[in-house]
């Protein structure tokens, strides 16, 4: 039988975490992160920790760890003084392309012998 996908793309996950000396969390907050940035939405830390399903000191704890490693950085909101940004440092976008572009390079190449109802229903799937 074969694996999942997600079960594969967990491991995946796993296997980029443990080379980098990173948790599976952290891989799994610098993802949320990034779709953050890409989506508009002002990542706050209880923002990511409602996204993790972590409590406050687990999230400072997560993100002081992901800032001492040089991979996300805080900054106080230009519009609410009181709020605290995170922001993921273009260290840790290199490092996630270095690992997963092969990849996703695979997947690209892959895909581009589907015909548009075959990218239909994966994109659907």
């Amino acid at each position: 039988m074969r694996e999942c996908s997600s079960g594969r793309s967990d491991l995946l996950g796993a296997e980029f975490a443990a080379r980098n000396g990173l948790h599976p969390t952290d891989v799994r907050a610098l993802i949320h992160l990034l779709d953050a940035a890409r989506s508009g939405t002002r990542a706050t830390p209880g923002w990511l920790g409602e996204q993790l399903r972590l409590n406050s000191a687990g999230t400072i704890a997560l993100v002081d760890r992901l800032e001492r490693l040089g991979l996300v950085q805080r900054s106080r909101d230009t519009t609410d003084r009181r709020r605290v940004l995170l922001k993921v440092q273009e260290k840790a976008t290199e490092l996630g392309w270095t690992f997963f572009g092969p990849v996703i390079g695979g997947v690209v190449a892959a895909a581009e012998g589907f015909e548009e109802g075959e990218l239909e229903t994966a994109a659907a799937f």
